[in-house]
């Protein structure tokens, strides 16, 4: 599915270069619940950016499907995360001015004659929990209907991979279970997931878990497979 090797990002302030991601290498299967898990600052969300094609690494490889995008111009690396890849990110980005339905379609414009449709769509905000809320705008919703409906955008267009950065880190804990118990469903039906956390507790939904302290990918650190029928 997707694999990175020898990732580093640099960034230079005046006179210093900073390494926020020091020669990461991780590679992930089709249907893995692949969990990041690191302190703020420890270098996860660049990471995760340099996976995705949103952030080019200093040096090092990632290869999506075996198509390595470093190659990609930023046109043709637009077009493989239309198609390929969801994200939800820590705040859910709806636009104000849409309702929940239409913040759903939104990523539709952007892939011409894909799978996405008004019905796809429907069927995504019934399959989060938000079919009564379909008219509603952002505005009226909770922090956690926002979260589901910015994970029904994510998966609109059938990617392939969905990239989840921090994605409860703005919720209370009751919503945040809601929110991962949904990632575990979405998991065990066959999409595979890379999130990154600072909350350790989370790492009892993934099936593989890496830390990363400093820049550094500590290599799996835990091989947890979670269900909802394993819980105490």
């Amino acid at each position: 599915m997707i694999k990175a090797s020898g990732l580093t990002k640099a960034f230079r302030t005046h006179s210093t270069e900073v390494l926020a991601v020091d020669c990461a290498h991780v590679e992930v299967k089709p249907g893995e619940f692949v969990l990041i898990l690191g302190r703020s600052g420890s270098g996860k969300s660049t990471f995760l950016g340099m996976l995705a094609g949103l952030i080019r690494p200093t040096t090092g490889s990632v290869r999506i499907e075996g198509i390595e995008i470093s190659n990609l111009s930023e046109d043709n690396i637009a077009e493989l995360r239309a198609k390929k890849i969801g994200f939800v990110f820590q705040f859910s980005g709806l636009i104000p001015t849409l309702t929940a339905l239409e913040n759903v379609m939104l990523p539709t414009l952007f892939y011409k004659n894909g799978p996405g449709s008004r019905i796809s769509a429907v069927e995504l905000l019934r399959k989060v929990g938000m079919s009564e809320r379909e008219d509603a705008y952002p505005r009226t919703l909770s922090s956690g209907e926002m979260k589901r409906v910015a994970i029904a955008r994510a998966l609109i267009n059938k990617p392939a991979l969905l990239i989840a950065d921090e994605p409860t880190g703005d919720l209370d804990v009751d919503t945040e279970y809601e929110i991962m118990e949904l990632f575990s469903l979405l998991n065990k039906e066959g999409m595979t997931i890379i999130m990154v956390t600072h909350n350790p507790d989370l790492v009892k939904y993934a099936t593989r878990t890496y830390g990363m302290h400093k820049g550094k990918i500590q290599q799996n650190i835990g091989t947890v497979s979670f269900r909802k029928d394993q819980r105490e």
